[in-house]
C-alpha cells in the first residue's frame, strides 16, 4: 500500500504546532510497519532546507483568470527524514520564510491563494505522474480540505476520482473559510455538487473535507466527541457524519523524544529518575 501524506507542516521541516509532529513521526512508523508512506508539504524557504540535496520530479503549471501558476515537485535524495518526502514548490506564494507568518510575527495576506495554489498543484502532480499514484492521500487540517472535493468533482481530476482520501482533524478552531467571489480560483466542478463547499454562504474547506472525505479522524476519541458539541459552528455536521469518523489517540516519537538522548536537554536521563530530576532543578536555581 502506498499512502501521500498532505500538510502545511511537517517536524522538523517547517513547525508551528502539533501537526508538524504528527506528519514528521507517524509516517517514520508506518514505513517500518510495511506501509510505503511519502509526505508532501509546500516549498517553503526555511533553514532546514540550507544545503539539502533533491531533485526535480515534475513540473507543471496552470491558469486563473489573472495569473499563470507555474511549480514544481522536488524530491529530498538521501532519505533525511526517514521516509519519502516532497516540497511543491510554487513560486511567489510559498517561498518564503515562514509558514503562516513571516520572521517578525506578521500574518501572510493571501493564504487562501496559496493553500490552493498547493492543492491544485498537488493533484496534477498525481494525476500526471505514474510514479505517483497513491493507494490513498492523507489529508491534514484546512490547508489540504479542498482536495477531497477536487479530487471528486472537478472535470480536470476525473482520473484520480478512484482514489480515496482519509482527513485528519488536528484543530477545527481554523476552518480556511472564504467567500465564493474567490471561488475562481478553482478549477472547473460540477455545479451541482456546489452545496458539498458550502457552509454559512462561504466555501468551508474544512467542513468540505468532513462531508466528501472516505473517513475523517480525529488525534484522540475525546476530541472527536468534543466536535459534536463544540467546534465552532460545526456540531451539527460532525454529528451527521459520525459514521465516518474515527478517534485515534496521538503517539509520540520515542526516538525523537527521548530524555536519554534528546540534544534540547541540558541533563540527558541514565538509570537513575530521581538524579536526573535532581540535576534539571539544580539547573533552574
Amino acid at each position: 500500500m502506498k499512502v501521500l501524506f498532505a500538510s502545511a507542516e511537517c517536524y522538523p521541516v517547517a513547525k508551528v504546532g502539533g501537526l508538524a509532529d504528527v506528519v514528521g513521526s507517524l509516517p517514520k512508523y508506518l514505513q517500518k510497519a510495511g506501509v510505503e508512506t511519502h509526505v508532501v508539504i509546500p516549498g517553503y524557504l526555511m533553514p532546514w532546507f540550507d544545503n539539502k540535496l533533491y531533485k526535480i520530479v515534475h513540473y507543471g503549471h496552470y491558469n486563473t483568470p489573472h495569473e499563470t501558476i507555474y511549480f514544481e515537485v522536488r524530491y529530498y535524495i538521501d532519505d533525511v527524514l526517514g521516509f519519502p518526502f516532497y516540497t511543491i514548490f510554487i513560486p511567489g506564494k510559498n517561498d518564503r520564510y515562514g509558514v503562516y507568518a513571516d520572521k517578525n510575527g506578521y500574518y501572510f495576506q493571501d493564504e487562501i491563494e496559496r493553500n490552493i495554489a498547493f492543492q491544485r498543484c498537488l493533484l496534477m502532480w498525481v494525476r500526471d505522474n505514474p510514479m505517483m499514484k497513491p493507494d490513498i492521500l492523507h489529508c491534514h487540517d484546512h490547508h489540504t480540505g479542498l482536495i477531497p472535493f477536487l479530487k471528486q468533482h472537478a472535470y480536470e481530476f476525473e482520473s484520480i476520482r478512484h482514489i480515496p482520501v482519509v482527513f485528519t482533524i488536528h484543530n477545527e478552531r481554523y476552518q480556511g473559510a472564504f467567500s465564493w467571489t474567490k471561488s475562481h480560483l478553482l478549477p472547473q466542478f460540477d455545479s451541482w455538487k456546489t452545496g458539498l463547499l458550502d457552509w454559512n454562504n462561504t466555501i468551508n474547506p474544512l467542513a468540505s473535507a468532513v462531508r466528501v472525505s472516505y473517513k475523517v479522524t480525529t488525534v484522540s476519541p475525546n476530541y472527536l466527541n468534543e466536535l459534536m458539541y463544540d467546534s465552532m459552528g460545526l456540531e451539527s455536521l460532525f454529528r451527521s457524519e459520525i459514521w465516518k469518523c474515527s478517534g485515534i489517540l496521538n503517539g509520540i516519537d520515542n526516538e525523537t523524544w527521548d530524555p536519554k538522548t534528546d540534544p534540547m536537554l541540558e541533563f540527558h536521563l541514565d538509570t537513575d529518575v530521581i538524579q536526573f530530576k535532581q540535576k534539571k532543578q539544580r539547573s533552574h536555581l
